[in-house]
This record gives C-alpha cells, sequence and structure tokens, in this order.
C-alpha cells in the first residue's frame, strides 16, 4: 500500500466534508430549491453550498493556489503554484431526480514550466457520497480506491467489454456523432451503461468495472481527476484522434492498451462516415 500523501489528505478531508452535506441534502431533495443554467442544466443550492465548503477547506490548506470551479469559474492564484480543478457536484441532474449516483472530483493541475498556461495534473480525488468511495490517484503514484491498488480491466475483446458514454442532452453535444458512435461501437460489446457521471465512470473504468469509455462535449472538472486515475491503473486516455491532452475534454477515450486501440479505431471510422 503506498502512503497517502498529505495532499490527498487535505482534497479527501474536502470531499468528505462537501459529501456530508450532499447527502443531507440529497436526503430532502424534494425540498430544495432550484434555479436554471441552462437547457436541462440545473444548479441546486446543494451545488453552490458543496462548491463553496470545498473552496474554503482547499484555500485554507494552500492559500496561494488558484481554481478552476465548475460555478465560481477560474480564481486566480499565484502563477508559479498549482491550482485546483473542482467539480462540486457531478451527476446534478441524478441528484436532483433522486437517482444516488454523483460524486466530488478535486484534481492538482501543475503550471507549464517557463509559464504559459497549465500542464499535467499530478493529484485527483473523486469521492462518491452515498458509497463512501474515495478514488484517489497521484502521479507515478499509482491509482488507489482507499487502500486498494487500481488496477484497469485485463479484458481484451470487445466481445466481453462493457463501455460508460454520456449521451447529449438538449443544448450540449453532438447527437449525430453519438449515435454514429453509438452505432459502430453498440454491437460489438457486450453491453454499453450511461450513469450520468463523467467523473465516476472514470473512476469505475480505472477500477476495472467498466472497459472502456467515451463522451464529448466535456469541461476539465468533469475529467481531470478521473483521467490521471485512469492512466496511474494502466490504462489509456486521449481525444477520439487518438491525441493525449493533460486533460482530455472536449472528447475522451479511455480503457486498456487493446480495447482503446479498437475503440478508437471504430470511433474513427464511424466519424468518417
Amino acid at each position: 500500500m503506498a502512503a497517502i500523501s498529505g495532499l490527498i489528505r487535505v482534497m479527501e478531508g474536502a470531499a468528505r466534508k462537501a459529501g456530508s452535506r450532499l447527502r443531507r441534502d440529497f436526503g430532502e431533495v424534494e425540498h430544495l430549491q432550484v434555479s436554471r443554467k441552462g437547457p436541462s442544466d440545473f444548479v441546486s443550492k446543494a451545488d453552490m453550498r458543496a462548491e463553496r465548503t470545498l473552496y474554503d477547506e482547499l484555500l485554507k490548506s494552500r492559500p496561494d493556489w488558484g481554481f478552476l470551479l465548475e460555478e465560481a469559474g477560474e480564481i486566480e492564484g499565484d502563477p508559479d503554484k498549482p491550482r485546483w480543478i473542482v467539480d462540486p457536484l457531478d451527476g446534478t441532474s441524478n441528484f436532483l431526480h433522486g437517482l444516488p449516483h454523483f460524486s466530488i472530483s478535486i484534481a492538482v493541475q501543475e503550471p507549464k514550466l517557463g509559464g504559459g498556461g497549465w500542464g499535467e495534473v499530478t493529484a485527483g480525488v473523486i469521492y462518491q457520497p452515498i458509497t463512501d468511495e474515495t478514488f484517489w490517484a497521484e502521479k507515478s503514484r499509482g491509482a488507489w480506491l482507499h487502500d486498494g491498488r487500481l488496477r484497469v480491466s485485463g479484458r481484451r475483446q470487445l466481445s466481453e467489454a462493457l463501455i460508460a458514454t454520456g449521451i447529449p442532452y438538449q443544448a450540449h453535444g453532438d447527437f449525430s456523432e453519438w449515435s454514429n458512435i453509438f452505432g459502430a461501437v453498440g454491437p460489438q460489446v457486450a453491453g454499453i451503461r450511461r450513469y450520468g457521471s463523467a467523473a465516476l465512470d472514470l473512476a469505475w473504468l480505472a477500477a476495472g468495472r467498466y472497459d472502456g469509455f467515451w463522451e464529448s462535449d466535456l469541461s476539465p472538472w468533469d475529467t481531470a481527476a478521473g483521467c490521471l486515475l485512469v492512466r496511474e491503473a494502466g490504462g489509456f486516455v486521449t481525444d477520439f484522434r487518438g491525441r493525449s491532452e493533460a486533460i482530455c475534454d472536449k472528447q475522451v477515450l479511455a480503457g486498456n492498451d487493446p480495447l482503446h486501440s479498437r475503440l478508437h479505431k471504430i470511433i474513427a471510422g464511424a466519424l468518417k462516415s
């Protein structure tokens, strides 16, 4: 077992504090007052409270670090120091409909050497409040669920693979592109699942619960921690063209080596048709 670093403890502590409140709010979800942020994109008071809790806890620990927050946006810190990338409630629609599948995602992104933007993600925590599961990873130290090491699935055949995805919805994503990919992938795999939290999809892929994942039109806070988890669990994360970025968000394709390669070929063919 790898010793849990002080940084991961800070991240987990913040996630657990916000998650405790989310669990209480989830128990009274029908009483929440909800505001509309955009078509089919709701933000609850619970979401905003969780973000504030995470911000306060992380700021207290690293007062000179910046933030990229889903709701509050970018908050600049010392440009020579890392920043936090935070999604306080990934799976908001699930939460508001009483579906117990949502998560908190926190990642650490380093500044590029010499300045000029942001580079690699070096730490990530994804916390699932309902199941009390903490998935975490640090660069070159592996991916973990609590104190158990994670490895991506060892399945090599698409016919045995369970694949996760996200389905476009009103004003989000390209349904035509997704349906072309679904039509190409679906007949070749054991099943496709859509649970509504990209962060958890990636954490579950790192844990071997899924064998592959694709989605597009995501944001950095959806994927930063999850992509690190997959990579540290021995998997591959790229865009649909096979390019690996510090954070793949607009297009995400993930899996173990043989399945990632096979899915990449299928998706490339689907996008050409």
